[in-house]
């Protein structure tokens, strides 16, 4: 709610301060007291254009400042924006203060919660909380964007949306998932290409991860097998000897060694170890000199096998140069990972294949949900027309036709209902519009384009009294809203616009005595003509006898007669609100 308003140097108004109550507030006055001239200012605090010529003959400056005590569901709606814009103020979460300062001579200023913000900052905020009607451009009902969530809270459809959002984030994601598989499946395909030409490529090396070191060694033994077999005969010729050189062998001389050492044993016993040293010792010799010959023998140079092992060690470098590794194991690990890239990019149409199933699933989910939302969209516009309808002849409307617009469009892409499809969003697909027509003959229009004045204002008035639990706007103010009308006419706007105020917060400026009679906090505008610069002065009626001579004034009535009718009235407006 607004909880107060302070106005310095605007128009009429020299300084001004009022606490306004939470329930239905009016504000009466003589014609040019200046009343709408608050309308003015609150239409500055949130965001108006900010024309010097409001700043009071003078001054060089007007200020303006409101403080909203927000209940917690004006905290929720505003919560992510004012968070958006680091304008939360932590200590009094509850109040929200709106500034707006206007230079003869320079640019306006704007402030929320003491923090500089953009004047379109203003009106956004000015949007959530605030329905003027006056101008048009804080009034919801004049957006028809909002009239689907009028209609769907009307109709309590609004955890049936919720679910819809769900579905529609979903599809979204599938969707962008589907576009970025289908957007690569060129890159995936060349890519594909080369990772199996890389896999096929080191698995027909036939590669084992030990296999380098053992090429290299038998390399090296086969460009030096000349030289080892050379070297491996002279060691077998020393140790054996030959057939020209008898009694010169190492193996001879050991086993001479041997057959000494025996007959020395049977004579001392205790050199029996010595002669089993000397006869191993022989032995070893012997077969290492059988081992050389072989190995000298064996040893022969083969230009085949070292070229067929200079190729497969070139075949190796060249892997692993290819592959910028340093090892078999390394080139075995990538292709490792390169099979199972191939195995992901393999299953990519698979993939493919099954979000294209899941989408159609989901375009067919939400087209059941959506067409069972326009059916009950339907079914309360109907309900709600006959509701306003029924308002707007209390309000001396009779023939005014009232109708909510419901309209689809066909998109190839949208969701699946039947054989056709839709265009649709996270409500599902329809726009809604409230359409009117106020005078006979006239065809119904947009309720944005409806004519201004009173009889706009009625119309608002019978919406607001039907959507009274869906419009979660909390703060109403109408101005004009008795134009064109009666006393006995004026009693009754009276009455609805009291009965908004168990969930609103209702400002109203009034000629009417009759509608004025229902105001919970009651305010009198004067024009105080003593000082050099006239200024609209605006008190708080406190008691009944104030109020009773504000309203017989109202009446024009003078004397006894004029407070009796104005007692009377005032009586019967409690009357009514006590019985309600």
């Amino acid at each position: 709610m607004l909880e107060e308003l302070r106005i310095e140097n605007f128009a009429v108004i020299d300084r001004l301060e009022l606490q306004f109550g939470a329930g239905f507030n009016v504000i009466t006055g003589e014609t040019g007291a200046g009343k709408s001239i608050l309308i003015d200012a609150v239409e500055l605090l949130l965001g108006g254009r900010a024309d010097p010529d409001y700043v009071r003959a003078g001054s060089d400056r007007s200020r303006i400042e409101g403080v909203v005590r927000l209940d917690a569901r004006a905290r929720l709606k505003l919560n992510d924006l004012l968070q958006r814009e680091d304008l939360v103020d932590a200590d009094n979460p509850e109040y929200l203060t709106l500034m707006r300062e206007i230079r003869r001579r320079g640019r306006s200023t704007a402030r929320i919660n003491g923090l500089p913000a953009r004047s379109e900052l203003l009106s956004e905020v000015g949007r959530q909380l605030f329905d003027i009607h006056g101008q048009s451009q804080h009034l919801s009902l004049f957006r028809p964007r909002h009239h689907i969530d009028l209609l769907d809270r009307y109709a309590d459809l609004l955890e049936a949306r919720a679910g819809l959002v769900e579905l529609v984030r979903e599809l979204t994601q599938v969707q962008a998932e589907a576009r970025a598989l289908q957007d690569e499946r060129e890159t995936l395909n060349r890519r594909a290409e080369l990772l199996r030409h890389e896999i096929d490529e080191i698995g027909a090396a036939a590669l084992e991860s030990d296999e380098e070191a053992e090429l290299l060694a038998e390399r090296h033994r086969l460009a030096n097998s000349e030289q080892l077999a050379t070297l491996a005969a002279e060691a077998a010729l020393l140790l054996n000897g030959d057939d020209r050189q008898q009694g010169t062998a190492a193996v001879d001389n050991l086993m001479g060694v041997a057959a000494a050492l025996a007959k020395l044993a049977r004579i001392d016993p205790q050199r029996a170890d010595d002669y089993e040293l000397a006869e191993g010792l022989a032995q070893q010799a012997q077969d290492l000199a059988l081992t050389l010959a072989r190995y000298a023998d064996d040893a022969e140079y083969d230009p085949q096998r070292l070229n067929e092992l200079e190729e497969r060690l070139e075949l190796i470098r060249t892997l692993k140069r290819r592959h910028r590794v340093d090892s078999i194991d390394e080139l075995l690990d990538f292709a490792a990972r390169a099979a199972a890239e191939l195995a992901r990019i393999d299953k990519s149409d698979e993939r493919l294949a099954h979000l294209r199933q899941r989408e159609d699933e989901l375009l067919r989910h939400i087209g059941d949900i959506s067409a069972r939302l326009s059916q009950a969209r339907a079914e309360a516009g109907a309900a709600l027309s006959a509701e306003v309808l029924r308002e707007l002849a209390d309000l001396r409307m009779e023939r005014t036709q009232f109708e909510v617009l419901l309209a689809q469009a066909e998109h190839p892409a949208g969701c699946i209902i039947g054989a056709r499809r839709f265009k649709f969003d996270g409500a599902g697909i329809d726009d809604v519009e409230f359409m009117l027509s106020a005078n006979p003959g006239e065809p119904l229009r947009p309720l944005a384009k409806v004519a201004s004045g009173g009889e706009a204002a009625r119309i608002m008035l019978a919406l607001k009294r039907t959507l009274t639990a869906a419009d979660q706007t909390p703060i109403l103010i109408f101005d004009e809203v008795d134009q064109g009308i009666g006393g006995r006419l004026g009693a009754v706007v009276g009455e609805k616009l009291w009965s908004l105020s168990g969930a609103h917060q209702v400002l109203c400026v009034t000629h009417l005595p009759q509608l004025a009679s229902y105001a919970d906090d009651h305010f009198q505008a004067q024009k105080d003509l003593a000082a050099a610069h006239a200024a609209t002065r605006v008190r708080r009626l406190a008691d009944d006898d104030a109020r009773i001579d504000e309203l017989a004034a109202m009446l024009g009535a003078a004397g006894v007669a004029g407070l009796e009718s104005a007692r009377e009235i005032l009586a019967a407006a409690r009357g009514r609100k006590g019985r309600a």
